[in-house]
């Protein structure tokens, strides 16, 4: 597998999440600063809203309204053309735990993500499910039974969705119906069974991969940022590994694909998970080795 070089574009925060690249700039949810930002390639940065309840997911409407993950009061909002935020959609009724990543697809319709359960306090982990916001704010569920849904990808011709399975080991997949909803769950990519647990700690012992947040692209593999394992990788459809760059960080929990010829690779490894932590010490950043892509689907 061929050596990257990687480059810091931005520095100084504290857990980017929710990666995109969009108009010639690289967008990005920071948790801690509470803030979403948006970057060049030059490093010029600008903050385009805060969210006091902790920034996520992003993706834009067709009309290129906003939406942005509202994780610990569950709510997915969206930024008007006056820079403001309301409320888009309130999932605290349909979810287990915070909001994560979310992917919209070309209608407008965005497939969210969540916990399924209080991480930062220890809860015992819980399957949960993907919910969809229709444009018009309405929402439903319309997959269960998922392991921390999280990295969500739609494919170019937007028939398939497919998740990224944080705690599950898997990444999963679904026919998107003419309704907007969602088919049976089906693998991705398996890697490996898990022992029947709720705890943390054994999952993430007999995971091979944590898979967070990551980019489609137009080969149809997926790069894959693996929270535990201190790398990213790209993945065929199956499981087999086709590429990695191992970072000697905690971990990678973001990428996306873009730049001018949509060959670079974003990545966002912060040093610490845990809030507090994260808090004390803000050097979350992004890197950006040349050579992959160029990206498919969406987000």
């Amino acid at each position: 597998m061929p050596k990257r070089e990687l480059s810091v574009l931005a520095s100084g925060y504290t857990y980017l999440e929710g990666l995109r690249w969009r108009d010639g700039r690289l967008w990005a949810s920071d948790f801690y600063t509470e803030q979403v930002i948006a970057v060049d390639l030059e490093g010029r940065i600008e903050q385009i809203c805060k969210v006091p309840q902790q920034p996520s997911g992003l993706g834009w409407l067709p009309d290129g309204r906003m939406l942005v993950s509202s994780m610990k009061d569950r709510k997915v909002l969206r930024r008007e053309a006056d820079g403001t935020l309301v409320v888009h959609a309130d999932l605290s009724v349909l979810t287990g735990g915070p909001i994560n990543d979310m992917v919209v697809d070309a209608l407008g319709r965005a497939y969210v993500g969540n916990f399924g359960f209080d991480l930062m306090a220890g809860e015992p982990v819980a399957t949960t499910g993907v919910v969809r916001v229709d444009p018009d704010g309405s929402a439903r569920v319309v997959a269960d039974g998922l392991c921390f849904p999280n990295g969500s990808f739609i494919t170019p011709d937007g028939k398939t969705l497919i998740v990224n399975e944080t705690f599950g080991n898997r990444i999963s997949e679904f026919d998107i119906l003419a309704d907007g909803g969602l088919g049976p769950r089906r693998d991705w990519a398996d890697f490996g069974a898990l022992p029947a647990s709720d705890d943390l700690h054994t999952l993430i012992a007999a995971s091979a991969i944590g898979p967070d947040g990551g980019a489609l692209d137009a080969e149809g593999a997926l790069w894959v940022a693996d929270a535990i394992g201190k790398r990213i990788v790209r993945v065929a459809r199956g499981g087999r590994i086709l590429e990695q760059i191992d970072t000697g960080e905690l971990g990678i929990f973001a990428a996306a694909l873009g730049g001018p010829d949509g060959r670079t690779l974003f990545m966002a490894p912060p040093r610490a998970f845990t809030g507090a932590t994260r808090r004390a010490t803000p050097e979350g950043r992004t890197r950006a080795p040349r050579g992959a892509g160029p990206p498919a689907g969406l987000p």
